[in-house]
């Protein structure tokens, strides 16, 4: 993107890219179908030691800059939910419009490019095992450490630390939970139930699906709240969000006291979810009528459906996460042009600096808003 727009402005430019093809996280992105941008996407939407850093580039930049250059290649795409826009077709949709760009400007592309060192040498020398580069600037979009299959590598924040920048610790995020206790056993059990949910912590709270898996728990609120969750902290999972009464599991005894409380609950939830909540919560009272039950009891039997606190034992990691949190200090860079403000022509874009977006394309359009704005100071 960065490379397409510097061309049109009548820059010389080469794309380095160490693996065997480019936008290999494109294609893989949105299920094959590329979740390219979100319609509603506000500086609200990052994670960032500063949350006001992003706001320049995403004012400059638009999703609807991004969805006008995806028209005019006559790309077809929907809106799946909440301003999230897929390729109707393929990612690969999204790829070739952004190579037809590089082409149509001139613009080298060099796969299986290996930089062996970049240095300053009036202006910037890089050595690699495709020959030496000589250029006025330089601009690192490498992306973070999330789905090392795809042969991502720490060098954007070597380069950094190599110039003096500082960089934020990173770690997963979008990334599901894993559990080692008594959880585990269950999530594998109900392995492919999906429900919504309001899934919270202390930071922030996401009204969207949960996913048990064989290993514990993943679907978009867990993604979504693992960005904000540290080590040993809890999260708690509301399983009735839309219940609102203090008390409606007692108005259901009055109601229908010979019912069976997993007979009522499995109106709401899934009955496989019911049948295992009820062999931790309730197994002595399987087969009691509501009208046995105390209220105290199934007032505390509601309170753990609508805050029912889990303490992962961590994450999957960045071996399915799909960001890297923290990166280049965005102290470190000018908010309008993405340069280093310590070292002239040197630019950072993308998920190597400290912004982080939410799921739901957000992240592409933080890479397409920083890159645009990176282009338009070269």
């Amino acid at each position: 993107m960065c490379a397409a727009l510097a061309a049109r402005r009548g820059k010389r430019v080469a794309v380095l890219e160490r693996t065997s093809k480019v936008g290999k996280k494109i294609l893989m992105s949105g299920g094959g179908r590329c979740n390219f941008t979100n319609m509603y996407t506000e500086p609200d939407n990052y994670i960032s030691a500063n949350p006001h850093f992003c706001k320049s580039a995403l004012s400059r930049y638009t999703p609807w800059d991004f969805i006008g250059l995806v028209c005019q290649y006559d790309i077809p795409y929907h809106e799946k939910k909440l301003g999230q826009l897929f390729c109707d077709n393929s990612a690969k949709d999204i790829l070739d419009m952004l190579l037809a760009e590089c082409a149509q400007f001139g613009v080298d592309v060099h796969t299986y490019c290996e930089i062996h060192s970049l240095q300053e040498n009036n202006g910037f020398r890089i050595d690699s095992n495709r020959g030496t580069y000589c250029a006025e600037a330089v601009v690192i979009a490498t992306g973070g450490l999330s789905i090392p299959t795809m042969g991502v590598t720490p060098y954007g924040y070597e380069v950094a630390v190599q110039f003096g920048l500082s960089v934020l610790p990173t770690r997963a995020g979008l990334v599901p939970f894993v559990f080692t206790d008594a959880i585990k056993t269950l999530c594998n059990e109900l392995s492919g139930v999906s429900l919504d949910t309001l899934t919270s912590n202390q930071q922030a709270a996401f009204r969207e699906n949960i996913l048990f898996t064989h290993r514990g728990l993943s679907g978009p609120a867990i993604l979504q709240i693992s960005s904000y969750w540290l080590q040993g902290e809890t999260v708690d999972i509301n399983l009735l969000p839309d219940e609102s009464a203090d008390d409606w599991l007692t108005q259901y005894k009055i109601s229908d006291p010979k019912s069976l409380l997993k007979t009522v609950l499995g109106q709401r939830l899934p009955k496989k979810l019911v049948a295992e909540l009820e062999k931790q919560w309730w197994p002595q009272d399987a087969r009691k009528p509501l009208a046995e039950f105390s209220n105290q009891q199934l007032l505390q039997i509601q309170k753990q459906l609508q805050g029912w606190a889990l303490k992962p034992a961590g994450t999957e990691g960045y071996r399915t996460a799909e960001v890297t949190l923290g990166g280049v200090d965005t102290d470190e860079l000018s908010s309008k042009s993405m340069e280093s403000k310590n070292k002239s022509g040197l630019y950072f874009i993308g998920e190597v600096v400290d912004v982080t977006g939410h799921l739901g394309g957000f992240n592409f359009q933080w890479a397409w808003a920083s890159a645009y704005a990176a282009a338009m100071d070269l």
